[in-house]
Order: structure tokens, then C-alpha cells, then sequence
């Protein structure tokens, strides 16, 4: 399993702190830089999925998966222009979305999301060095970015809820009712929804490998 040096550790942590300090204004961005911060010890620590065949299965790795969201997506929408599209979404949409798109990864304000397994056998079989904590309410992880958002008051707006939600993309099946329609009149209106999921599935499919 991957480990990061304490000071690995800080340097994405400012980093993270950094894309808010720089693309998000007004309110918000002091709304989020205390959010995350009020949340310090679990954001630099939790990792960003259970297994090592997964991503970023280790200590600090949601961070560094985050920071590579939001650079993937900075990359993502200037290949979109190249390529013609019609700009729908402001960057700090898509930064806001990439920040907290699997911020449910959290778990709640009291209990972490992930937890070290206890079961050796997960973890020498399975690779399986996290499980998830069933101590806290079932969400799907989408929805939990949400709620916790909207619970710190913390505005979103309609392009970043549904980029939020849906940056799963088909892999999550509640999604089919956003992404799977037969009218342009019900169909997902704006490319972010898109540009996310490719960030997020371009950096997840890289960190397998690194």
C-alpha cells in the first residue's frame, strides 16, 4: 500500500486549500474553507476508496485523488473548447464540482466514512484495507456531498448539483434517469455534467496505476 509522507500529506492539503482560495469567491469560499477545515484530520486522512485494486486506497490519498479531479478538469474544459463547445458553466462551477464531488467520502461530521478493516483476511485476500462504516446513515455518496453542502448553508448551483450527482455517470444506476432520455427536452443541459466524469474517470483509472 502506498504511503505518503507527512509532508506529502500537507503539501495536497495546501494545495486543496489552494483551488479555493483561487477559484472560488464571495461567501462560499470562506463557507468551504471552514467547512473543510472544521474537518481537517479526516480530509487529510481518509482515503479515497477501501482496496488496493480500487484508487488512492491509502492514508491522504481522497485528497490527492481531489487535487487530481480538479487539475483533470482545468485540462478537460480547455479540450471541449478546442473542439467547439458552447461554454454553459463558469470555472468556478467547475471547480466547486470537482472540489466536493465525492466529498460524501467523509462520512458524517462525527464518524469518518472509511475505517481501517479489522479483518486480516480482507486485507491479505482482498487487499481490502479500508471498509465502509456502517455506523452511519446509508447514502449513496453523491447525495451525501449534497446533503452535507447544503447543511453547511453552503450555496450550489444548478449546474453543480447535477454535476455533483452525476459524475458517476452510467456506472451509478439511479443515474439512467438523468443520462438515458429519448427527448432533448429532458436532456441533461450542460457539459460539466460530462467534463467532470471524464476527470474523474481519467485520474481514478490513473491512480490503478501509479
Amino acid at each position: 500500500m502506498k504511503k505518503l509522507t507527512e509532508e506529502q500529506i500537507i503539501e495536497n492539503l495546501n494545495k486543496f486549500y489552494g483551488f479555493i482560495e483561487k477559484y472560488i469567491t464571495s461567501d462560499r469560499k470562506d463557507a468551504l474553507l471552514e467547512f473543510y477545515k472544521n474537518r481537517e484530520v479526516t480530509l487529510a486522512s481518509s482515503p479515497a476508496s477501501t482496496k488496493l485494486a480500487h484508487h488512492n486506497c491509502f492514508i491522504g490519498g481522497y485528497v490527492e485523488h481531489v487535487n487530481r479531479v480538479v487539475e483533470a478538469s482545468l485540462v478537460m474544459d480547455k479540450v471541449w473548447e478546442r473542439f467547439g463547445q458552447k461554454k454553459d458553466y463558469t470555472i468556478e462551477e467547475l471547480v466547486f464540482s470537482a472540489i466536493n464531488h465525492d466529498l460524501g467520502k467523509l462520512g458524517t461530521n462525527e464518524q469518518p466514512f472509511y475505517i481501517p478493516n479489522d479483518s486480516q483476511w480482507h486485507v491479505e485476500k482482498q487487499g481490502a484495507h479500508f471498509k465502509y462504516n456502517t455506523n452511519i446513515v446509508h447514502m449513496r455518496i453523491a447525495d451525501r456531498s449534497l446533503f452535507y453542502l447544503q447543511q453547511a448553508n453552503i450555496p450550489v448551483s444548478e449546474n453543480e448539483f447535477l454535476s455533483i450527482k452525476l459524475h458517476d455517470s452510467l456506472y451509478e444506476e439511479s443515474n439512467k434517469a438523468y443520462l438515458i432520455t429519448y427527448s432533448e427536452d429532458t436532456a441533461v443541459k450542460t457539459n460539466l455534467v460530462h467534463i467532470l466524469h471524464q476527470a474523474d474517470f481519467m485520474a481514478s483509472k490513473i491512480e490503478t496505476q501509479i
